[in-house]
């Protein structure tokens, strides 16, 4: 049995890679527990990991209010500290974990335990390119460097780089990432987590929507849009809005019922069509269940916007922008929910490629295995 410590951050879609992953290495009786924000701790521990939280690291919620500057502004500082670098290193003299997988954002903590010399993993819950590109261009570069944090060295110097994606959908990336495909939700099977909606009995075709679980400018107004869209055709649309709308503030047409949160694998194996913002999670989990997208990136800083067009260059789909017109969104939507659609027909082939493949297994085959030495007794006290 080895113990396994994943380093995380409240960032949303970031997590459930990591838990799926925590939940096969645990069920081949390895140890697993989380260091992540305060806010974690409960989806963590129900999950059934143990959650360590933070001490020095930045204060950091994804649903706290932020636009524009001030946002990347923060985030960038979440993923440079230092301080939470600290914590990891606390926290492996402590706890001696054999190995540590570190979120693939997290260069301050990347940073902290290649000067400790503890072995580390990087954990991409993304497409590869987007994460390598952020990371050593632009602002989150120029702040990482005025630290004196190298991204692209840190990742170099990983046992393992584990990209939960397909990688026909990456671009340009290096021969040293390991592709394990994406890691579906525990329940992405049987469905039993969660409140349950009951559409068997709608004759429509069903449309699933699902923006962020976490605030963006502009979001509410998108999802008022896309509900207008929706209130003019034969289909039964769910929104699901997360943490960062109040469903309460959504004027909903008679076709359509808006929650909080219901989970999204029984929905899927229902569904006709997804309208999402382009996050990696709900991506996958639409293609894994043969179903064409209509993506509306609502945060232009990461990977939404790069999701959106590779799926619409696969044919999967179609990319809108977050202010399209009613109109442009109806338009859509019809191209998109007939069966016999190319959308559906490229859509399914990726899923096919998807189900092909047990991201969660594979990682935590890479995670545990061919690595060189695991954490010395020289950096446990």
């Amino acid at each position: 049995m080895e113990s396994v410590l994943f380093v995380t951050w409240d960032g949303g879609g970031n997590v459930p890679p990591a838990l799926g992953i925590g939940a096969e290495l645990e069920r081949r009786g390895n140890e697993v527990r989380f260091l992540g924000h305060p806010n974690q701790k409960n989806a963590i521990e129900e999950a059934g990991f143990s959650a360590e939280e933070f001490q020095r690291a930045r204060p950091w919620s994804m649903l706290e209010v932020r636009s524009g500057l001030a946002a990347s502004l923060a985030a960038a500082g979440v993923f440079t500290d230092r301080a939470m670098g600290e914590d990891l290193i606390e926290s492996v003299k402590r706890e001696h974990p054999d190995r540590v997988v570190i979120d693939g954002l997290l260069v301050g903590a990347m940073s902290a335990a290649a000067r400790a010399g503890i072995p580390y993993s990087v954990l991409v819950h993304t497409l590869y390119g987007v994460m390598h590109k952020t990371l050593t261009r632009g602002p989150l570069a120029l702040i990482a460097r005025g630290k004196g944090i190298n991204p692209a060295r840190l990742y170099e110097s990983a046992d393992h780089i584990l990209a939960v994606t397909l990688e026909e959908l990456d671009h340009g990336t290096p021969a040293d990432v390991d592709y394990t495909g994406p890691v579906l939700p525990q329940n992405a099977r049987d469905g039993t987590q969660g409140p349950q909606v009951d559409i068997d009995a709608a004759p429509e075709p069903v449309i699933l929507v699902s923006l962020s679980t976490t605030y963006i400018p502009g979001q509410r107004e998108a999802l008022q849009r896309i509900l207008d869209a929706l209130g003019g055709l034969p289909v039964h649309a769910l929104i699901t809005t997360g943490l960062g709308v109040e469903p309460a503030d959504l004027r909903a047409p008679v076709n359509a019922d808006v929650y909080r949160y219901v989970p999204h694998p029984p929905l899927m194996k229902q569904a006709s069509l997804v309208i999402g913002h382009g996050g990696h999670a709900t991506t996958m989990l639409a293609l894994a269940h043969n179903l064409p997208l209509l993506i509306m990136p609502m945060n232009p800083a990461f990977d939404q916007p790069a999701i959106g067009r590779v799926i619409a260059e696969q044919n999967a789909g179609l990319t809108l922008g977050k202010k399209a017109t009613v109109s442009q969104i109806r338009d859509a939507v019809t191209l998109l929910l007939p069966r016999s659609s190319s959308y559906r027909v490229a859509a399914a082939r990726l899923g096919g490629r998807i189900r092909s493949t047990d991201g969660a297994s594979l990682a935590a085959d890479l995670i545990t295995t061919d690595l060189p030495t695991p954490i010395s007794a020289t950096q446990k006290p």
